[in-house]
């Protein structure tokens, strides 16, 4: 796949330099004011990040990941900088970014159907049409004799596939996922990282991934974006040039954590 840099100008693929980068984040910072503190979330953050790439967000408690991510939701607004998304500014949420999150955030009232169906119907897609794209994605994430159960009848790891499914519905540009896989045990984690490799490797998708496990980060990403605190940056963006799928038992997946390790605890 193709590369991330820290030059918000630069071109992300050394083997694609005259490519526009799919995402910007340049120059972004987030300050929250209140009467009685100042607080500096994010400074000077600055990474570009190519179409079809696989880019997690790491980092210590309080770097900033999420607030990062909610603003190139488009969820909150940065204080200073601006994200792009081919060139264009961010300046709310839309359809062209799927969200997925660690609370599923399904509707209990709805099928399993019903919930892929939510964006669709919210963007007016027809019936014929709609119901296809459902049953595209219900397959896509291996649910398709799940159609119509309800989140209740799931287990964690269906719910999260859900979710995935939910999010890719509308056909966003970019996948946008905060810790989604934190709420499920070891063994459903591995299975769900396979999953998403599998359904980013099909969709071809933009996937930016926040985390705070490291191990996950090397084995899902092309590159990694390490994050510092106080206020949070980017100390460091980390190419993780591994053939996949990659193994924990692997001594250059363990250089790459250690590596990433050492650069958070700096």
């Amino acid at each position: 796949m193709a590369g991330v840099s820290d030059d918000p100008g630069a071109a992300a693929g050394s083997d694609e330099s005259d490519a526009s980068p799919k995402v910007v984040v340049d120059g972004v910072g987030r300050v929250y004011e209140s009467e009685r503190q100042r607080v500096e979330a994010l400074s000077d953050v600055n990474f570009s990040v190519s179409d079809g790439e696989f880019v997690c967000l790491v980092g210590p408690s309080g770097c900033g990941k999420t607030t990062l991510f909610r603003t190139i939701a488009g969820l909150e607004a940065p204080t200073s900088g601006e994200i792009r998304l081919d060139g264009e500014p961010v300046t709310g949420p839309g359809t062209d970014r799927g969200m997925v999150f660690q609370e599923y955030g399904l509707f209990p009232w709805r099928t399993v159907r019903g919930n892929v169906a939510f964006g669709l119907e919210e963007q007016g897609v027809d019936g014929a049409e709609r119901t296809r794209r459902i049953d595209e994605m219900l397959d896509l994430v291996g649910l398709s004799d799940f159609a119509d159960a309800y989140p209740k009848e799931l287990s964690g790891g269906m719910k999260q596939r859900v979710g995935i499914a939910r999010a890719l519905a509308v056909d966003p540009e970019i996948l946008l996922a905060d810790e989604p896989f934190g709420s499920v045990d070891a063994q459903t984690r591995d299975m769900l990282h396979g999953e998403l490799l599998r359904i980013w490797s099909e969709t071809e998708k933009t996937v930016l991934f926040v985390t705070h496990d490291v191990e996950e980060a090397v084995k899902l990403s092309d590159r990694v974006v390490v994050m510092a605190a106080n206020p949070g940056r980017v100390r460091e963006v980390v190419s993780v040039d591994l053939d996949r799928p990659r193994e924990r038992t692997d001594p250059a997946f363990g250089e790459h954590v250690d590596r990433i390790r050492g650069l958070i605890g700096e």
